[in-house]
């Protein structure tokens, strides 16, 4: 690794500190679409025995009251981390009746955007709120779109780096400070690398046909794979690239990257500036609300992008308030397609490769970026995406053509020392392990996810909606022969009973009207 940009990562291994990039924590939100025994979306609520999806701290709901969402505490451990998502899986089957989750990103059993029902949490003002901001979601992109599932990555830097750091780098921010901007350094390198990890990790190719029921129109980007399936031959992640169901607004927003209170106010900027194609849907219609308002973004979370800087909020807190008054405390890798050929979606072997990947990003230096190189960073993405199995593909580095396997090569080898660090004093070489893995995937791009999931399509002779159900099929047996023992059936049931009297507490609580529930939430500073 070159001394010339890794100056912080210098810094550590000269005063022999490198240790402390060891031990952060990892946590994983892991979306499934329920499918019913039939092979459609499932139309059933929420499973009450799952527990309050407003207030259960592990098992809530997406965009629909179809899509659950498993969430795991950060663990140190990465297996830790995957046996609790496991774990919440056999709960989960075991609740299901004849219902089963979807393993694949890219949703099927699907017809249409009325097929897909919006999320419901409940009377509260908050719970109302959650759902009018999905309801507008809905006006503005469609539901389908919202139904697509991923895996987002959390990662906390070890609390033990940061005074170290500060100190090494004798920064005269306050600790609060200099770790924010330590963390805008990790995402401004990821916006700028990220796109490996579609090249390694996606696994969606390939898009059911009845995707595009609500839109044929958008049918004629791609390539008919066979009668019920549509593809792009060379995809990495469909999931990630522009399909046409993104809003064109998002794309010219020019979102501050260079500071926690740049990326704060350009984002609370969008979040007030009104938009004319979306005052046209209306707020308030005959007393029942289309959308929170109608400005470019209802609220943060609408604002997609491949990584976030994360707060831990408050309840009915802003997440721009609590960047601002706290500080990042972790980012959110949001760029992971669903492996359908893991039961849980994702394994050890990925993780501890993104782990290394995310710490490479923050001792690597981190120039400022512009608008500029915000869209070529957008561009290499969408390029990897589409067509990042192409011979010979070319991406865009320092304004200048390179080819991606010869840029990725590069970030792999400047990735050694960080897994040789994580790996020090560890009888398993897990990490260095990990990346040699990778290693296999940019040599034969036949190896990836993505190609293997289009192989299996053609030996099978199979459309990708019979695949992703058989696949899934197989998962849920797999988890309904699994006993979860009585510790974690005891726990799950005793959070899913807790969080419906959470939730009829908040109910109870509420003082407000929605009106004046939804002025006072924005009128937060």
């Amino acid at each position: 690794m070159k001394t010339s940009n890794t100056h912080r990562l210098q810094l550590l291994l000269k005063n022999q500190q490198q240790a402390l990039i060891k031990k952060g924590l990892k946590g994983l939100e892991k979306e499934s679409l329920r499918i019913s025994n039939v092979g459609f979306i499932a139309h059933t609520s929420h499973p009450h025995s799952l527990g309050s999806a407003l207030t259960h701290p592990h098992i809530t709901t997406d965009y629909s009251e179809s899509l659950l969402e498993f969430i795991t505490p950060p663990f140190a451990d990465i297996t830790q981390t995957l046996c609790f998502m496991r774990k919440i899986h056999q709960f989960v089957y075991s609740k299901l009746d004849d219902e089963f989750l979807l393993s694949s990103s890219m949703p099927c059993g699907i017809c249409g955007d009325e097929s897909i029902p919006i999320a419901q949490y409940g009377r509260s003002n908050i719970g109302q709120m959650k759902h009018i901001y999905r309801q507008g979601l809905a006006h503005r992109y469609g539901r389908t779109m919202q139904a697509i599932a991923g895996i987002h990555f959390n990662y906390s830097v070890p609390e033990n780096l940061w005074p170290v750091l500060h100190k090494l780098e004798a920064s005269k921010l306050s600790l609060q400070e200099f770790k924010s901007s330590a963390y805008f350094d990790l995402i401004r390198n990821f916006q700028r690398q990220g796109w490996l990890i579609l090249y390694l990790f996606g696994a969606s190719p390939a898009i059911c046909k009845n995707f595009f029921a609500s839109r044929p129109e958008l049918m004629n980007q791609f390539d008919e794979f066979d009668t019920g399936t549509l593809y792009h031959p060379y995809a990495t992640s469909l999931r990630m690239s522009d399909i046409g169901y993104k809003s064109n607004n998002q794309a010219n927003l020019n979102i501050d990257y260079n500071s926690l209170n740049g990326y704060v106010d350009s984002l609370s900027t969008a979040i007030n500036t009104p938009y004319p194609k979306y005052e046209h849907f209306g707020v308030k219609v005959d007393k029942h609300y289309q959308q929170l308002n109608s400005n470019i973004l209802q609220i943060e979370n609408e604002f997609y992008s491949t990584v976030r800087p994360k707060q831990i909020i408050n309840p009915c807190e802003k997440p721009t308030l609590a960047l601002k008054r706290r500080g990042v405390h972790y980012v959110e890798i949001r760029s992971l397609d669903l492996n359908p050929y893991n039961p849980i979606g994702i394994d050890a072997t990925q993780s501890r490769f993104i782990e290394a990947f995310l710490l490479s990003c923050l001792l690597q230096d981190s120039p400022k970026s512009t608008y500029a190189e915000s869209q070529i960073n957008n561009d290499n993405h969408l390029s990897v995406a589409n067509n990042g199995r192409q011979d010979n593909l070319e991406l865009i580095k320092n304004n200048h053509p390179v080819k991606l396997k010869d840029w990725t090569n590069e970030i792999l080898d400047n990735m050694q020392i960080i897994c040789d660090i994580l790996d020090a004093d560890e009888p398993d070489k897990l990490y260095t392990e990990a990346l040699n893995e990778q290693r296999k995937l940019i040599a034969d791009s036949n190896l990836t996810p993505s190609a293997k999931l289009l192989f299996t399509l053609r030996e099978s002779d199979i459309p990708y909606a019979r695949f992703a159900d058989n696949i899934s099929q197989e998962h849920a047996k797999t988890f309904k022969s699994e006993k979860l023992n009585t510790i974690y059936t005891d726990l799950f049931t005793h959070l899913a009973e807790h969080s419906h009297q959470k939730q009829t507490e908040i109910e109870a609580k509420d003082s407000l009207s929605l009106d004046d529930f939804l002025t006072q939430y924005f009128s937060q500073a």
